[in-house]
């Protein structure tokens, strides 16, 4: 079963690149890729000195083994458990017969109570 990974690089001036130079990044990118089977690379968000690129992958460690083979920084890598979106309010069932406001308060009290435990 594949995960979905968001890996989180450091890469100075990185917002600077030209579109030429971003698509030999991405050529590097996937031909590790090629070399790698049980991952996907869905797409990266780049900004200034950062990029957020999304895997689909079976495991955190293959996610790893792209990242060296194609000679790229990694700063950080997290599974995503969860995605969310303004839809996803639409479809939410209140079954304790809370607002909405009411259920994320307690929620993120009840998340306080743990941090400080």
């Amino acid at each position: 079963m594949l995960r979905k990974f968001i890996v989180e690089r450091d890469i100075a001036g990185l917002g600077e690149l030209t579109p030429a130079e971003l698509g030999h990044v991405a050529r590097e990118a996937n031909a590790a890729l090629a070399l790698i089977p049980g991952i996907q690379w869905q797409h990266s968000y780049v900004t200034a000195d950062k990029s957020y690129c999304v895997f689909m992958a079976e495991s955190e460690e293959l996610v790893r083994e792209h990242a060296l083979v194609a000679r790229l920084p990694t700063a950080r890598i997290t599974e995503v458990k969860d995605v969310i979106d303004p839809a996803t309010g639409v479809f939410a069932q209140d079954e304790v017969g809370l607002s909405s406001r009411d259920a994320v308060e307690g929620w993120f009290a009840g998340r306080r109570g743990v941090a400080s435990a």
